[in-house]
């Protein structure tokens, strides 16, 4: 089964209890309204030793970071402003001496940046490596959440950077080569917390999410959720590795978004204006069911699949 088949599963296992005012399964966060206007979101990530990182790749206040990152690009992915997280750990025997205090304060120096409370968690002991999960708790204005099911036929398909330098980092990392530039950007990926409450903001931006399991899986959730098409340049994907890999490869923590076309061209400008860096097109959504990659306009003969958990 895959994760997305597991996930749907036990959907359908709780669609009869109640959900008490929670928008739930399906978009990067759950969503609360508050009161008429705001709107509270949530979301949990796991890191698992050995399936996520390794410890002998990764210092703990990499790791640290990377912990809070990954949840805090959940949040802005929805066009809300991350408040608060709660941090559990399952901790194995034989971690050394002060690697918590040196993982707590890679968490604690990205929490001050983003001004990301701490508020509670849970730790336990473990017999099989170190284990990290992360809730975080976000809050935005209500018209301002974005959902992977708001995209619409003629849409530009946006990406807020470069993609697929994470997943040759890792590549590096698992042939022994620790202290590539690549493996860096693996181990420190940047949330994209001012961008995506920025793009929030803005009515023009449909739907989005972040970039974790690559844009061959990250934009067929938006497809499926919208119940559209895509079409993707591939020379339009800005990359500084090969091409599949930067529409494969996960954790970029990038935005992927659509935006409305009589839009487009003022909103890519003002971004750019705001944030010293461009918002790069790379497609349209269409009105049919297939992901499409194009080069030069030429349909290409591939069937790329993203990242897969299990």
């Amino acid at each position: 089964m895959t994760e997305f088949g597991l996930i749907e599963q036990i959907s359908k296992m709780f669609a009869t209890i109640p959900a008490n005012g929670f928008e739930g399964i399906g978009d990067d966060c759950a969503v609360l309204p508050i009161g008429d206007e705001e709107s509270l979101v949530f979301t949990a990530d796991m890191l698992a030793e050995g399936v996520h990182f390794l410890r002998r790749a990764t210092s703990p206040e990499e790791l640290g970071r990377k912990s809070l990152a990954v949840n805090l690009s959940d949040v802005a992915s929805m066009g809300a402003r991350p408040v608060a997280t709660l941090l559990s750990l399952a901790i194995p025997r034989d971690l050394p001496q002060g690697w918590i205090e040196r993982f707590m304060e890679g968490y604690r120096d990205l929490s001050t940046q983003h001004g990301v409370a701490l508020i509670g968690g849970d730790t336990t002991a473990s017999d099989s490596g170190l284990i990290v999960n992360v809730t975080a708790i976000g809050r935005t204005q209500s018209q301002h959440l974005k959902r992977r099911s708001d995209a619409r036929p003629g849409d530009l398909i946006a990406v807020s950077g470069p993609l697929g330098e994470s997943g040759a980092g890792l590549r590096d990392i698992l042939n022994g080569q620790y202290d590539t530039p690549l493996a860096h950007i693996h181990r420190n990926p940047t949330p994209q917390v001012a961008e995506g409450i920025w793009l929030g903001s803005r009515p023009e931006v449909r739907a989005m999410m972040d970039i974790s399991d690559g844009i061959a899986s990250d934009l067929r959730h938006i497809m499926e959720r919208s119940g559209v098409g895509a079409e993707v340049e591939i020379r339009q994907i800005p990359t500084s590795v090969d091409i599949e890999t930067a529409a494969t490869a996960g954790e970029d923590y990038q935005l992927l978004l659509t935006i409305a076309p009589t839009k487009a061209d003022t909103l890519l400008k003002e971004f750019e204006a705001c944030f010293h860096k461009p918002l790069i097109p790379i497609g349209r959504i269409t009105a049919g069911n297939r992901l499409e990659w194009l080069d030069h306009g030429t349909p290409l003969d591939v069937e790329w699949q993203g990242f897969r958990h299990y």
